[in-house]
């Protein structure tokens, strides 16, 4: 299994009074941590990708809401709502397309609203539900996976999952959406093994997936993203499981850019796609993903690997950060309610 610090990316230093991050920058060649004392630091530190993953970015902007409120000064409630509304907008602007990011927020901000108390008791009461939220990120998780599980293909060997930039316990506040399916079927005696595409031009799944499968012996492949349809097309895929940063009312999904083509080769070849992701990911006031907004990024993640350039100098850039995936090419949707059909997200709904 992961150790403590690998489990719980994200994590509340109760001595200290900060919080905890794993450098996901640096991994796998360097495991690090980082200290987050204010919120400036922690909308940094989810703008420049040091935490990653709709869930691990939701439980981070709640500590960073949490953080924020004790750099307020004023001892008037009214006063200390419309600055904690300002540190809430400051990290709302850091990543567009998650909307656990969201989530998190407004949650954090109803907290504070609805404690009708002295603005140090709301301080307090604003860290305790950024350490719920967390808590309850784990468990979500947890059943993610049993559910996952059971909707996985009969098959008479193991086996073989494909998955697309990193869901795992370093995109959560521990053990993963896909990767939680892909644990559970591991721990199960149902896995084979996990084929992870690369994932440009950040390589999250060469660098994050790989490595959390190697922490916790699961045998993995990593695979170029251009290679996905030929191991599908060679017979060596059984289903794909993958996360999401935001689904629409109707099932479209929006995940790590790429996603939508090995939809595309799954539908093709008669393999199942799913969708593993927690209810506050779900977007209901979005009806479908056209709405979805696309967050792009620096050029650089393009134009060079590490401090290596590998295009020359005069040629033009596009890197959005995010595809949408039709609800039509989605199997079922995994969430911590259970397995549905794209169509029948709308009965999950009360749930949230």
């Amino acid at each position: 299994m992961l150790s403590n610090t690998a489990v719980y990316p994200v994590r509340w230093d109760r001595e200290n009074q900060c919080v905890i991050l794993i450098d996901q920058t640096r991994l796998p060649g360097e495991y690090t941590t980082v200290s987050i004392s204010d919120s400036t630091q922690m909308a940094r530190a989810i703008k420049t990708m040091i935490v990653r993953g709709a869930p691990a970015i939701g439980v981070s902007a709640a500590y960073g809401m949490a953080l924020g409120a004790r750099e307020i000064e004023t001892r008037d409630s009214t006063e200390f709502l419309k600055q904690l509304e300002a540190i809430a907008e400051m990290l709302r602007q850091t990543r567009p397309t998650a909307v656990n990011l969201f989530w998190a927020i407004e949650r954090m901000l109803e907290t504070a609203r609805s404690t009708s108390s002295s603005v140090g008791e709301i301080q307090a009461k604003l860290l305790e539900t950024a350490q719920e939220i967390q808590a309850d990120d784990l468990q979500t998780c947890q059943e993610i996976g049993k559910h996952g599980v059971t909707v996985l293909p009969e098959t008479p060997e193991r086996l073989n999952l494909l998955t697309h930039c990193n869901a795992g316990a370093l995109a959560t506040a521990g053990y993963g959406t896909a990767l939680g399916v892909v644990r559970s079927a591991w721990d199960n005696g149902r896995l084979n093994r996990v084929y992870a595409d690369e994932t440009r031009p950040r390589l999250q799944g060469a660098k994050l997936t790989a490595w959390e499968c190697v922490q916790e012996g699961i045998p993995v492949t990593v695979i170029t993203d251009n290679m996905a349809a030929h191991c599908m097309q060679q017979g060596m895929i059984h289903a794909v499981v993958v996360g999401a940063d935001r689904i629409s009312a109707n099932g479209d999904t929006a995940n790590k850019i790429g996603t939508y083509s090995v939809a595309l080769a799954a539908k093709a070849h008669n393999i199942p796609f799913y969708v593993a992701a927690p209810l506050s990911t779900v977007d209901f006031k979005l009806a479908d993903g056209g709405e979805i907004p696309i967050e792009e990024r620096d050029s650089q993640e393009v134009a060079q690997v590490g401090e290596t350039r590998i295009t020359p100098s005069g040629v033009d850039y596009y890197n959005p950060a995010f595809d949408v995936t039709p609800a039509e090419l989605i199997a079922a949707i995994i969430t911590e309610k259970g397995a549905v059909a794209p169509q029948e997200l709308y009965q999950l709904k009360t749930q949230t």
